[in-house]
């Protein structure tokens, strides 16, 4: 088996990832895929095989940077009978692109790039769910600050990333405090960029996820405002190209693929101390960032198959953008999954 590392940087990628927050503006209808509440395919029941051949199997999988291609290989499971060819990202919304123009199979994000894709009508399917943390999901403050709750953000320069878990939190956030976006200083910066902008004291508050936030509150003193614990659902997605939903053997591949990667969460539930070592050299953050991290997460890791509380879910989630305006019409989820791998998924439990 062979495994490549690319980061794909088109010049139409950039653009079209530029404009993925404004997909809404494009004139693409909301007619339904398909009819049925759940995408299903001919296969929608069917186990793993495994007298199928898959050594001329070619998956093309994204991870992120210490992500799916690092667990695997940490857990022992990444000596798969097919080949993957890994590329790297730092995004779901650039998976989703990358994915729709064909040049991957399989990829994972937030329940939030699939909403965008479906204003597209892109080629995008959501195939399982990867049940984590959002703990590591929080509004910060920097040290000394006088604000004590969303409500004091009002008119403050606060920092997110527009069409991300961040975007949808504060927005809630907001709504629940009687203001909206139109009643801070907003700001859309990628995690580097917010990380520096915030040190140099150039935000009252930012809304951040992952590493920076131990890092942040190590490092410049920061304070936890509010974590996302209760607006976020914890799901984020493994979504597919449907091409390989309807390729008997690259099928067969991607669901031995979520196997695994349901083993490697178990594998990781049992051996964090483990992993916080490889992710600490491989990232570059301390490894005591990375624990305290995992000390504090509101669920288990898991990968399962889909069920109509995941579906609504997402749901809940585009409706919030559309009451928002961040996306301009209603969106109706449900059409980009499928249960295809559901079976799969449950015997290998």
């Amino acid at each position: 088996m062979t495994q490549r590392f690319d980061s794909p940087a088109s010049p139409r990628r950039r653009r079209l990832m530029s404009a993925l927050p404004a997909a809404a503006l494009l004139g693409v209808t909301g007619t339904l895929l398909i009819s049925t509440a759940v995408a299903a395919t001919p296969a929608a029941s069917e186990k793993t095989d495994p007298h199928v051949d898959l050594s001329k199997v070619r998956l093309r999988v994204a991870t992120y940077k210490g992500g799916d291609a690092t667990l695997l290989k940490t857990a022992g499971l990444a000596d798969t009978p097919y080949t993957i060819d890994w590329s790297e990202f730092q995004s779901g919304n650039a998976m989703v692109e990358a994915m729709n123009g064909g040049s991957l199979d399989i990829a994972s994000g937030s329940e939030i790039p699939p909403i965008f894709a479906r204003l597209q009508n892109a080629q995008v399917r959501v195939i399982a769910v990867y049940k984590d943390d959002v703990n590591n999901q929080v509004v910060l403050v920097p040290n000394g600050s006088t604000i004590r709750s969303i409500a004091d953000l009002k008119g403050k320069r606060v920092g997110y990333l527009r069409a991300t878990t961040t975007h949808y939190y504060l927005l809630r956030m907001l709504e629940e405090a009687g203001l909206s976006f139109n009643d801070i200083q907003a700001t859309s910066l990628a995690p580097r960029d917010g990380f520096a902008a915030f040190n140099a004291g150039s935000l009252d508050a930012w809304a951040i996820y992952g590493y920076n936030v131990p890092l942040a509150i190590s490092q410049a003193g920061a304070r936890v405002l509010k974590n996302a614990n209760g607006y976020l659902s914890g799901n984020y997605l493994y979504y597919g190209h449907p091409s390989v939903l309807a390729d008997p053997q690259r099928r067969a591949a991607s669901a031995d693929l979520l196997v695994r990667l349901q083993r490697a969460c178990t594998w990781f539930g049992q051996h964090q101390d483990v992993y916080a070592k490889v992710l600490s050299a491989e990232l570059r953050v301390p490894e005591e960032a990375i624990r305290s991290l995992y000390r504090n997460q509101s669920q288990a890791r898991r990968v399962t198959g889909i069920t109509a509380a995941d579906i609504a879910s997402e749901q809940q989630v585009a409706d919030t953008f559309a009451r928002a305006a961040v996306i301009d019409r209603h969106v109706d989820v449900a059409p980009l999954w499928t249960d295809t791998f559901n079976a799969a998924l449950a015997h290998g439990a």
